[in-house]
């Protein structure tokens, strides 16, 4: 307030002295600050969409066009230069020149210009050197055509826009922070948006995606069109190099090399991953080698770092441009019809230019053809003035330019006026005749084009991809991606203790009892002896609650881990039994798993990861006139409900004790596996092919193509190679048979085999170098068919149809085989195998899990029969069942 009143005071005092001399400051920040908000978004940090530049590169590339003479120039004198048109240093400028040069496609460079992979910094500019590539001398320059306007000091002209013929803007990509709006458009591949706009011109559909230089494996599932709202997901190509060994060779937009490395070894620092060393052999390609220790898993080790290190990342594009200096939002796809359209227009400008020059050396040819051939020169011989000379010239082309396509002008007489004599004694007329037809030629092909002027834009699209296509393939792999559970790959980092009589648990308590190892992501799932349960998040030391009978790491949406339990209801009360999954649930809050009874207890439990059903043995209180003192219950005849159900009646009399009489077997059906052959990995969503069902013993046999034969326990993070051959469920009695080229005897070999070692790795083809896999059948019965090469001069031997369940016995799986033949033979084709009717399999029956609220109160698996340690009472309490 007092400000304000001196300002006030101030202003009242000036006015005093000069009312002229009075002003707003508030009105002069709006309109300076509007202006600089202006400035900065049309003349430095967005892109126009007639040229895809911002005026920093535009001025660039028309100093190189001033320089240009076919050799390189220093880019210090290229900035200077620049400097000339663009009002700020010269550090800025040489920065968007190397951005420029880096992106390999309008300057052709020659120095140490700086790699886009491991992040280093270009040369100075004095020592690095620049020249315009011959793409952008075809497709950037056209002065004909060129809008002109004065530089900022007013001493040069500059181009308002550069007439680009082609959609630059979506080929280098473009980023830039302006005030109050931002842009960010990524790069996409060269040769595809040739084909989107060739696409576009036929008025055919077409999708564009980015490319990054980089390369890497990209998401673009919800690109958006490159508007507000999209994101693309990238990701480095990691592959397993061995057993110990990850090779990271391409690596994700926006990232290099050191700062990849540095957020692994952030992760491993933080526990999150679990590294030996990096090694960082990375020079004209990426080649990351990160050592595992021992006995840490390949498979989970990329997916961590996918998850906590920058081998994946998300990048949000924001596709703003400038067109008639106002910026607007578009997409991608209109960004290409545009551009595509503003093309075919300058084609247009410039095939109308070259017709007008056409038609004016045609007139011209004509004029000089008659003034020679008609030896009008000679009539301007007695003319003493120059209008003298006009008007002859003039009266003598009269009786000849009926033919002409335009009148005589007097600029037509003066230039052959300037028509030397030398070449009026050397005129050739069969020569000038040649000359006029090959322009009219010309002129007719150059009208042909205006006519068809989108086939012409179409075949000038295409001679640019054959002319500078080559090698500009894409980099960056689409693919769909799979969420990664960060809890499912995180390295167990630290371990959990208990105390279980005070009831806390936690990574601190070192001098209590161990529990297991978790990392510090997980949640914790604990139970205790009055019937409650809590899930937690791992902590140093939190309280749940006294007398702890069972912690451990909680998974969400498991559905396997079952657990079993019999409690007593409150003080005195009956005993029930009750089986149940946790699969969701809100952090920290604590639930009862009994009816909330003051004195409830739980008598028995076990947590079973795979829905095992044991078998216990109760023992009762001798009281009155029990009759049974003891008895089995066998867990698998209770189902499986949700965590709030009440249970089934144990008894209603007090249990002295619970003994575990047998170990039980799952009751979960075995779980269906689909491989989705799109991102290559296992899941249970019913994406892709179904593998078959698995249980806890099943394994998945793979064979890849080089020959490599292993079976494997099927998880859901397993990742698999581009070249598998072979992915199903392995059947360890099922024979396996390899058609296979010897290279040492340079013939084919059949080999059939069980295998015997599940656990190991193994080579089924010989380690020759020439060696490879030709068949491999994964059929009890198989016929091949062997199609021979023919000979010269002979007819074609007849094809080869082999059983190979009778050619070869079952062998080893490390034995060479049998020569399949001597001839030559031109392919091997697998024919339908023959009928082979495996042995049934009686299964144990499958216990159904079910949803709490799908159940009816009186509905149960078991029967209602007489108790003897109850009289016969067969019922318990309304709608349960007494178990025995």
């Amino acid at each position: 307030m007092a400000d304000n009143e001196e300002m006030n005071e101030a202003q009242e005092e000036e006015q005093g002295h000069d009312q002229d001399t009075l002003t707003r400051v508030t009105g002069m920040y709006k309109d300076w600050f509007l202006d600089y908000a202006s400035y900065v978004i049309l003349e430095r940090a967005v892109p126009a969409i007639e040229d895809g530049f911002k005026p920093v590169q535009r001025r660039i590339m028309h100093a190189l066009k001033e320089l240009d003479d076919g050799r390189y120039n220093k880019v210090a004198n290229v900035v200077g230069h620049t400097m000339q048109y663009h009002p700020h240093g010269d550090a800025s400028i040489a920065d968007a020149m190397v951005q420029l040069g880096q992106k390999d496609l309008l300057i052709d460079t020659q120095g140490n210009w700086g790699n886009i992979l491991t992040g280093d910094s270009a040369a100075a500019s004095r020592y690095i050197e620049a020249r315009l590539s011959k793409f952008a001398l075809d497709v950037v320059y056209s002065p004909k055509i060129t809008e002109w306007q004065l530089s900022y000091d007013g001493r040069k002209k500059e181009p308002v826009n550069l007439p680009v013929k082609f959609p630059l803007l979506l080929a280098q990509g473009a980023e830039g922070i302006a005030v109050g709006l931002s842009t960010k458009i990524l790069p996409h591949n060269f040769n595809e948006i040739i084909d989107a706009s060739i696409k576009h011109l036929k008025g055919q559909r077409f999708k564009l995606f980015p490319d990054f230089p980089t390369a890497g494996i990209i998401d673009v599932t919800n690109y958006n069109d490159g508007m507000r709202g999209g994101k693309i997901r990238v990701r480095a190509r990691i592959s397993q190099l061995n057993k110990n060994t990850l090779v990271i060779t391409e690596i994700p937009h926006g990232t290099n090399t050191s700062s990849l490395i540095d957020s692994i070894l952030k992760a491993n620092d933080k526990g999150k991953i679990k590294i030996k060393r990096i090694e960082d052999n990375t020079a004209a390609e990426v080649e990351i080698l990160v050592h595992l220790p021992g006995g840490i898993s390949p498979d989970k080790t990329i997916d961590a770092l996918y998850a906590f290190t920058s081998c994946e990342s998300s990048i949000s594009p924001l596709s703003c441009i400038i067109e008639d200096n106002k910026p607007i939002f578009i997409g991608i796809q209109e960004m290409l019809r545009r551009s595509t359209d503003h093309t075919v227009e300058m084609l247009k400008s410039e095939l109308e230019i070259q017709l007008s020059e056409l038609e004016e050396q045609w007139h011209f040819a004509s004029l000089e053809r008659i003034f020679i051939e008609n030896r009008i020169y000679r009539d301007i011989e007695e003319e003493e003035t120059w209008e003298g000379v006009i008007k002859a010239i003039d009266k003598g082309l009269k009786p000849h330019t009926k033919h002409l396509r335009r009148a005589v002008t007097e600029e037509d007489i003066v230039r052959l006026t300037e028509i030397r004599i030398k070449r009026i004694s050397k005129f050739d007329l069969d020569k000038a005749q040649q000359n006029l037809e090959s322009l009219e030629g010309k002129i007719a092909e150059t009208k042909h084009h205006l006519e068809h002027l989108v086939d012409f834009a179409i075949a000038y699209f295409k001679n640019l991809k054959a002319k500078y296509g080559k090698g500009r393939g894409r980099k960056s792999e689409i693919r769909i991606f799979d969420d990664i559970e960060a809890t499912k790959v995180v390295i167990r980092n630290t371990k959990l203790y208990v105390n279980r009589e005070e009831g806390f648990v936690g990574t601190s308590l070192r001098r209590d009892e161990y529990v297991t190892d978790c990392s510090d992501i997980d949640d914790i799932i604990v139970f205790t002896k009055d019937g409650q349960m809590m899930v937690t998040k791992v902590d140093s030391k939190t309280f749940v609650g006294k007398n702890i009978i069972h912690v451990a790491v909680f998974k969400k949406k498991d559905q396997r881990t079952t657990y079993n339990m019999i409690y007593k209801d409150g003080r005195g009360g009956a005993s029930y039994v009750k089986r149940f999954n946790v699969t969701s649930i809100t952090r920290d809050r604590m639930y009862n798993l009994t009816t909330g009874k003051k004195g409830s207890d739980v008598l028995y439990f076990t947590a079973n990861p795979n829905g095992e059903a044991e078998v216990v043995t109760v023992n009762l209180r001798q009281k009155g006139s029990i009759k049974k003192l003891k008895w089995d219950l066998d867990f698998a005849d209770v189902l499986i409900k949700g965590r709030g159900s009440k249970g089934n009646i144990v008894t209603k009399y007090p249990i002295k004790r619970i003994e575990l009489k047998e170990k039980g077997l799952s009751t979960l059906k075995p779980r269906k596996i689909w491989f989705d052959d799109t991102i290559q990995r296992l899941n249970v969503d019913e994406r892709g092919e179904l593998l078959g069902e698995f249980t806890s013993d099943d394994r998945l046999l793979i064979i890849n193509q080089d020959g490599r034969v292993k079976t494997v326990i099927p998880e859901l993070t397993m990742r698999f190679d581009d070249n598998i051959i072979v992915l199903e469920k392995w059947k360890p009695k099922k024979p396996l048979t390899v058609i296979y080229w010897e290279g040492d005897k340079e013939l084919f070999y059949v080999k059939r085999f069980i295998i015997e070692n599940p656990d190991k790795e193994e080579i089924i083809i010989t380690d020759h170098p020439k060696s490879y896999l030709e068949t491999i059948f994964t059929d009890y019965r198989p016929l091949a068919e062997v199609v021979f090469a023919k000979k010269r001069g002979q007819d074609r031997k007849d094809n080869l149809k082999i059983n190979l369940e009778e050619f070869i016995a079952i062998k080893g799986i490390t034995a060479m085989g049998n020569q399949l033949t001597r001839e030559k033979v031109l392919e091997i084709n697998a024919l339908d195998p023959l009928p082979y009717e495996e042995p049934e399999i009686h299964e144990a029956a499958e216990i159904e899990v079910v949803d709490e609220e799908n159940i009816l109160p009186d509905e149960t698996k078991v029967k209602p029969k007489a108790d003897p340690s109850s009289n016969g009472e067969a019922e318990g309490p309304e709608g349960q069942t007494t178990l025995f």
